[in-house]
Protein backbone atom coordinates (compact mmCIF):
# COMPACT_ATOMS: atom_id res chain seq x y z
CA UNK A 1 0.00 0.00 0.00
CA UNK A 2 1.63 3.21 -1.66
CA UNK A 3 1.12 6.56 -0.56
CA UNK A 4 2.95 9.52 -0.22
CA UNK A 5 0.30 11.05 2.22
CA UNK A 6 0.47 10.63 5.78
CA UNK A 7 -3.12 11.35 7.39
CA UNK A 8 -5.32 11.98 10.54
CA UNK A 9 -7.37 8.92 10.73
CA UNK A 10 -10.47 9.06 13.00
CA UNK A 11 -11.75 5.66 13.31
CA UNK A 12 -15.30 5.45 14.78
CA UNK A 13 -16.41 1.89 16.18
CA UNK A 14 -12.60 1.24 17.04
CA UNK A 15 -13.77 -1.14 19.94
CA UNK A 16 -15.36 -3.60 17.51
CA UNK A 17 -14.04 -6.81 15.83
CA UNK A 18 -13.67 -4.60 12.81
CA UNK A 19 -12.04 -1.52 14.22
CA UNK A 20 -9.32 -3.24 15.77
CA UNK A 21 -8.27 -4.51 12.96
CA UNK A 22 -8.33 -0.88 10.95
CA UNK A 23 -6.16 0.12 14.21
CA UNK A 24 -3.53 -2.33 13.52
CA UNK A 25 -3.21 -1.88 9.86
CA UNK A 26 -3.40 2.29 10.87
CA UNK A 27 -0.42 1.34 13.01
CA UNK A 28 1.46 -0.76 10.51
CA UNK A 29 0.65 1.91 7.80
CA UNK A 30 2.51 4.32 9.63
CA UNK A 31 -0.77 6.47 8.96
CA UNK A 32 -1.49 9.10 11.66
CA UNK A 33 -3.85 6.99 14.53
CA UNK A 34 -5.68 10.51 15.59
CA UNK A 35 -8.91 10.49 17.13
CA UNK A 36 -10.35 6.92 18.58
CA UNK A 37 -14.06 6.57 19.13
CA UNK A 38 -15.21 3.41 21.00
CA UNK A 39 -15.98 1.72 24.12
CA UNK A 40 -12.82 1.27 25.21
CA UNK A 41 -9.06 3.12 24.95
CA UNK A 42 -6.85 3.26 22.52
CA UNK A 43 -3.09 3.23 23.03
CA UNK A 44 -2.29 3.81 19.75
CA UNK A 45 -4.67 7.03 18.96
CA UNK A 46 -3.66 10.40 19.69
CA UNK A 47 -6.99 11.06 21.17
CA UNK A 48 -9.27 8.08 22.61
CA UNK A 49 -12.73 9.22 23.53
CA UNK A 50 -15.84 6.92 24.10
CA UNK A 51 -18.58 9.65 23.24
CA UNK A 52 -18.17 11.24 20.02
CA UNK A 53 -20.70 13.84 20.76
CA UNK A 54 -19.13 15.28 23.51
CA UNK A 55 -15.94 15.57 21.68
CA UNK A 56 -14.39 19.29 21.12
CA UNK A 57 -15.14 20.70 18.00
CA UNK A 58 -11.64 21.22 17.01
CA UNK A 59 -10.61 17.99 17.32
CA UNK A 60 -13.16 16.78 15.07
CA UNK A 61 -12.32 19.14 12.46
CA UNK A 62 -8.70 17.88 12.46
CA UNK A 63 -9.42 14.17 11.14
CA UNK A 64 -8.16 13.88 7.22
CA UNK A 65 -11.00 10.88 7.00
CA UNK A 66 -12.94 9.17 8.97
CA UNK A 67 -13.54 5.04 8.86
CA UNK A 68 -16.08 2.38 9.97
CA UNK A 69 -17.48 -0.34 10.25
CA UNK A 70 -20.16 0.03 12.79
CA UNK A 71 -24.06 -0.30 11.76
CA UNK A 72 -26.46 1.87 9.54
CA UNK A 73 -27.22 3.90 12.94
CA UNK A 74 -23.37 4.52 13.60
CA UNK A 75 -22.77 5.95 10.47
CA UNK A 76 -25.22 8.18 10.33
CA UNK A 77 -24.47 9.19 13.78
CA UNK A 78 -20.75 9.84 12.81
CA UNK A 79 -22.27 12.01 9.98
CA UNK A 80 -24.45 14.01 12.19
CA UNK A 81 -21.79 14.29 14.75
CA UNK A 82 -19.45 15.55 11.91
CA UNK A 83 -21.00 18.39 9.61
CA UNK A 84 -17.20 19.34 8.58
CA UNK A 85 -17.21 17.77 5.12
CA UNK A 86 -14.70 15.29 6.30
CA UNK A 87 -14.56 12.20 3.68
CA UNK A 88 -15.79 9.01 5.37
CA UNK A 89 -15.24 5.35 4.28
CA UNK A 90 -17.82 2.91 5.62
CA UNK A 91 -18.32 -0.84 5.67
CA UNK A 92 -21.57 -0.85 7.47
CA UNK A 93 -23.94 -3.09 5.91
CA UNK A 94 -27.88 -3.26 6.21
CA UNK A 95 -28.87 -0.26 4.97
CA UNK A 96 -32.21 0.39 3.61
CA UNK A 97 -33.67 1.94 -0.17
CA UNK A 98 -34.22 5.28 2.50
CA UNK A 99 -30.70 5.23 3.86
CA UNK A 100 -28.92 4.95 0.86
CA UNK A 101 -30.52 7.76 -0.94
CA UNK A 102 -29.48 9.89 1.75
CA UNK A 103 -26.11 8.88 2.12
CA UNK A 104 -25.96 10.14 -1.27
CA UNK A 105 -27.58 13.19 -0.48
CA UNK A 106 -24.65 13.48 1.98
CA UNK A 107 -21.95 12.84 -0.33
CA UNK A 108 -22.76 16.44 -2.30
CA UNK A 109 -20.81 17.78 0.93
CA UNK A 110 -18.35 15.30 1.30
CA UNK A 111 -16.30 12.33 -0.56
CA UNK A 112 -18.03 9.32 0.88
CA UNK A 113 -16.59 5.56 -0.21
CA UNK A 114 -19.41 3.31 1.12
CA UNK A 115 -18.73 -0.77 0.17
CA UNK A 116 -20.23 -3.85 1.51
CA UNK A 117 -16.70 -5.49 1.01
CA UNK A 118 -13.48 -3.99 1.53
CA UNK A 119 -11.70 -6.97 0.20
CA UNK A 120 -9.73 -6.32 -3.04
CA UNK A 121 -9.74 -9.80 -4.08
CA UNK A 122 -13.39 -10.16 -3.37
CA UNK A 123 -13.52 -6.85 -6.47
CA UNK A 124 -11.30 -8.93 -8.16
CA UNK A 125 -13.88 -12.03 -7.80
CA UNK A 126 -16.98 -9.63 -8.99
CA UNK A 127 -14.93 -8.58 -12.02
CA UNK A 128 -14.65 -12.35 -13.22
CA UNK A 129 -18.47 -13.00 -12.88
CA UNK A 130 -18.73 -10.84 -15.74
CA UNK A 131 -17.48 -14.10 -18.27
CA UNK A 132 -21.34 -15.28 -17.37
CA UNK A 133 -23.02 -13.04 -19.99
CA UNK A 134 -22.04 -15.49 -22.34
CA UNK A 135 -23.68 -18.37 -20.41
CA UNK A 136 -27.00 -16.11 -19.21
CA UNK A 137 -29.50 -19.15 -20.11
CA UNK A 138 -27.42 -21.33 -17.18
CA UNK A 139 -29.09 -21.05 -14.13
CA UNK A 140 -27.29 -19.01 -11.11
CA UNK A 141 -27.41 -18.68 -7.60
CA UNK A 142 -25.35 -17.26 -4.48
CA UNK A 143 -24.84 -18.66 -1.41
CA UNK A 144 -22.96 -16.87 1.86
CA UNK A 145 -21.16 -18.32 4.93
CA UNK A 146 -20.68 -16.17 7.87
CA UNK A 147 -19.83 -16.05 11.73
CA UNK A 148 -23.20 -16.57 14.36
CA UNK A 149 -22.45 -12.49 15.70
CA UNK A 150 -23.36 -11.37 12.13
CA UNK A 151 -26.49 -9.30 12.31
CA UNK A 152 -28.01 -8.69 9.00
CA UNK A 153 -29.38 -11.98 6.63
CA UNK A 154 -28.00 -12.27 3.86
CA UNK A 155 -25.22 -9.36 4.28
CA UNK A 156 -24.11 -6.72 2.12
CA UNK A 157 -21.42 -8.86 0.06
CA UNK A 158 -24.29 -11.20 -1.10
CA UNK A 159 -26.74 -8.82 -2.08
CA UNK A 160 -24.13 -6.80 -4.14
CA UNK A 161 -23.06 -10.34 -5.76
CA UNK A 162 -26.91 -10.67 -6.48
CA UNK A 163 -27.14 -7.26 -8.10
CA UNK A 164 -23.93 -8.03 -9.81
CA UNK A 165 -25.32 -11.60 -11.56
CA UNK A 166 -28.21 -10.01 -12.59
CA UNK A 167 -26.43 -6.52 -14.37
CA UNK A 168 -24.59 -9.46 -15.99
CA UNK A 169 -26.99 -12.06 -16.92
CA UNK A 170 -29.93 -9.47 -17.48
CA UNK A 171 -32.49 -11.67 -15.41
CA UNK A 172 -33.62 -11.76 -12.01
CA UNK A 173 -31.83 -13.66 -9.59
CA UNK A 174 -33.23 -15.73 -6.40
CA UNK A 175 -32.46 -14.04 -2.84
CA UNK A 176 -28.89 -15.13 -1.58
CA UNK A 177 -28.98 -18.02 0.59
CA UNK A 178 -27.38 -17.27 3.73
CA UNK A 179 -26.58 -19.17 6.73
CA UNK A 180 -24.69 -18.12 9.71
CA UNK A 181 -22.35 -20.79 11.13
CA UNK A 182 -19.12 -20.70 14.06
CA UNK A 183 -16.73 -18.02 13.16
CA UNK A 184 -15.70 -18.00 9.04
CA UNK A 185 -14.89 -14.72 8.11
CA UNK A 186 -16.97 -14.68 5.23
CA UNK A 187 -17.61 -17.48 2.11
CA UNK A 188 -19.68 -16.23 -0.83
CA UNK A 189 -20.25 -18.90 -3.57
CA UNK A 190 -21.74 -18.05 -6.87
CA UNK A 191 -23.53 -20.76 -8.79
CA UNK A 192 -24.05 -21.52 -12.44
CA UNK A 193 -25.73 -24.51 -13.95
CA UNK A 194 -27.15 -26.08 -17.01
CA UNK A 195 -28.75 -29.50 -17.53
CA UNK A 196 -25.06 -30.74 -18.65
CA UNK A 197 -22.42 -28.56 -16.39
CA UNK A 198 -21.69 -26.42 -12.95
CA UNK A 199 -19.77 -23.86 -12.59
CA UNK A 200 -18.62 -22.91 -9.09
CA UNK A 201 -16.89 -19.49 -8.06
CA UNK A 202 -15.63 -19.38 -4.32
CA UNK A 203 -14.07 -16.25 -2.39
CA UNK A 204 -13.08 -16.98 1.36
CA UNK A 205 -11.56 -14.17 3.40
CA UNK A 206 -9.29 -16.05 5.72
CA UNK A 207 -9.37 -13.22 8.29
CA UNK A 208 -10.47 -9.46 9.01
CA UNK A 209 -7.66 -7.94 8.65
CA UNK A 210 -8.70 -8.37 4.67
CA UNK A 211 -10.97 -5.90 4.99
CA UNK A 212 -9.51 -2.99 7.06
CA UNK A 213 -6.25 -3.02 4.31
CA UNK A 214 -9.41 -2.88 1.95
CA UNK A 215 -10.52 0.04 4.42
CA UNK A 216 -7.07 2.12 5.06
CA UNK A 217 -6.25 2.05 1.02
CA UNK A 218 -9.61 3.39 0.88
CA UNK A 219 -9.50 5.94 2.75
CA UNK A 220 -5.88 6.79 1.21
CA UNK A 221 -7.58 7.28 -1.70
CA UNK A 222 -10.91 9.28 -0.76
CA UNK A 223 -8.76 11.96 0.88
CA UNK A 224 -7.92 12.89 -2.82
CA UNK A 225 -11.31 13.13 -4.09
CA UNK A 226 -13.90 15.44 -4.36
CA UNK A 227 -17.47 14.96 -3.01
CA UNK A 228 -19.27 12.95 -4.38
CA UNK A 229 -20.48 8.99 -3.33
CA UNK A 230 -17.33 6.56 -4.22
CA UNK A 231 -17.18 2.46 -4.35
CA UNK A 232 -14.56 -0.38 -4.88
CA UNK A 233 -15.38 0.23 -8.71
CA UNK A 234 -14.42 3.74 -8.66
CA UNK A 235 -11.17 3.31 -6.99
CA UNK A 236 -9.54 -0.31 -8.46
CA UNK A 237 -11.30 0.11 -12.51
CA UNK A 238 -7.93 1.75 -13.55
CA UNK A 239 -5.84 -1.30 -11.27
CA UNK A 240 -4.53 -1.28 -7.74
CA UNK A 241 -1.83 1.44 -7.40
Amino acid sequence: MKNSKTLKIGLFGGSGRMGQNVETVVVETKQDPYLFVGKTKSENFFFSVTDLKNTEEDILKDVDVWVEFTSPEGLFELIECTPYGTPIVSGSTGLSDKQFAALKKESAKRPLFWASNMSLGLWAFRKALESFSSISNFDFAVEEIHHTLKKDKPGGTALTLQKDLEKIVNKKIETPQAHRLGGIFGMHTVYAASQNELITFQHQALNRKVFAEGAVQAALWLSEQKNGFYSMDDMLSKGVK
